[in-house]
């Protein structure tokens, strides 16, 4: 691996984007690379947007912020948040976006309309995206609210980190009656990348 890589995880409030980038951090520092990961919340409590941000080296990585355009991947937790966060992508870049649509407060008011186009809008901007019902995938192992893992695996297989003892990061960062759970979710997730 040459240089650093840049991966923006991107979801709202809720859906586990803090938990798959601190696993994300701790698999990559394990395996020996230098990170650095940082955070932003949007009223993630109450719905509101969660960013959060990876870089990491076999050299040194001196800043946690990915500049606008550096990103080598997107992860998307829902569809809105895959949009908004495009710009950060650098022009060879790549999306992994979950079907799954969490309505804003603004459009759950009436005062907007979450565009039917969304899909659309991010395949005509970035030539490589993957789209992926990782909430109907988590649904189907008994819990959609495994859709982080999904996505965490998904972005494993995308960046070539497969590797990585994946199942000692899980089994030490959720709880245990739901470790068996998470470790078929990374799986799904990393199947459902060709």
């Amino acid at each position: 691996m040459k240089g650093t890589k840049n991966i923006v995880l991107a979801g709202v409030g809720g859906q586990g984007t803090i938990l798959a980038a601190k696993m994300l951090t701790l698999g990559l520092m394990e395996a020996g690379y230098d990170v650095k990961m940082s955070e932003i919340h949007g009223m993630s409590q109450r719905g509101g947007d969660v960013v959060s941000q990876v870089r990491y080296s076999k050299d040194k990585v001196f800043s946690p912020v990915i500049e606008k355009g550096t990103a080598d991947i997107l992860i998307a937790f829902e569809e809105m948040e895959a949009l908004r966060n495009l710009d950060y992508l650098k022009a060879e870049g790549s999306v992994v976006v979950n079907t799954e649509r969490i309505p804003s407060m603004t459009v759950l008011t009436g005062a907007e309309k979450y565009s039917e186009d969304v899909l659309d809008e991010i395949k005509k901007t970035i030539t490589n995206c993957t789209t992926l019902d990782a909430t109907g995938m988590a649904g189907e192992l008994g819990n959609p609210k495994a859709a982080n893992v999904v996505l965490l695996g998904s972005l494993i297989k995308s960046m070539e980190l497969t590797d990585i003892d994946w199942e000692k990061i899980i089994r030490g960062n959720v709880k245990e009656k739901f470790v068996d759970l998470n470790l078929e979710a990374l799986n799904k997730g990393i199947d459902a990348i060709k």
